[in-house]
């Protein structure tokens, strides 16, 4: 087993370990076989057992369920968090796929908790503080710098065009083509 596959057993078991409910729905499909294919950069075969965890999945196998990741899953998972689950493609049996979706998308990590085993409780919760703060002012940063640079590329150098400028060529555009049918009937009257 690769070290990207284990490392995804021992987080997803690590989570599972946490949601009773997550394994209860698992285990109804003890044995289902699941292919995760992000393309270029990994393919993850993982099992489910009968207490609801997931485990190593057998080589050349054929999966019970294909779960294709997003080619830009690295961006959607830096700027579009909320839209990535839309992007996700599965494939195969209609129960598995209905249950793994539901527990993926309700899988929650508590790093507070985790960190807190390690330093205690009142610096986990201010270092989790800290670190969500972080994480909005990064996000915060990278929206601006899009906005930054497509204010740059309409209005600077011109690159695109700005949505004014758009709807102005549009409607101009509809009066010079109503103005040729008017034109063309003239003629054709003639």
């Amino acid at each position: 087993m690769n070290p990207m596959s284990r490392a995804v057993v021992a987080l997803l078991n690590h989570l599972l370990q946490g949601e009773p409910w997550a394994r209860d729905r698992l285990r109804a499909h003890s044995g289902a076989q699941v292919l995760i294919d992000a393309g270029s950069l990994f393919k993850i075969r993982l099992g489910l057992d009968e207490h609801g965890l997931v485990l190593p999945g057998i080589p050349d196998c054929d999966p019970d369920v294909a779960i294709t990741l997003p080619p830009d899953l690295p961006m959607r998972l830096l700027f579009e968090r909320n839209r990535l689950f839309s992007a996700i493609k599965l494939g195969g049996s209609a129960d598995i796929a209905e249950s793994l979706a539901f527990v993926l998308r309700n899988l929650r990590w508590d790093a507070e908790a985790d960190l807190a085993g390690l330093v205690g409780d009142i610096p986990a919760h201010r270092l989790a503080g800290m670190a969500r703060s972080l994480a909005a002012s990064i996000a915060d940063a990278a929206r601006r710098l899009g906005e930054n640079a497509v204010e740059y590329a309409v209005e600077e150098s011109a690159i695109l065009v700005a949505p004014r400028n758009m709807s102005e060529f549009g409607r101009a555009l509809n009066a010079l083509r109503d103005e040729v049918s008017r034109l063309e009937k003239r003629i054709s009257r003639l």
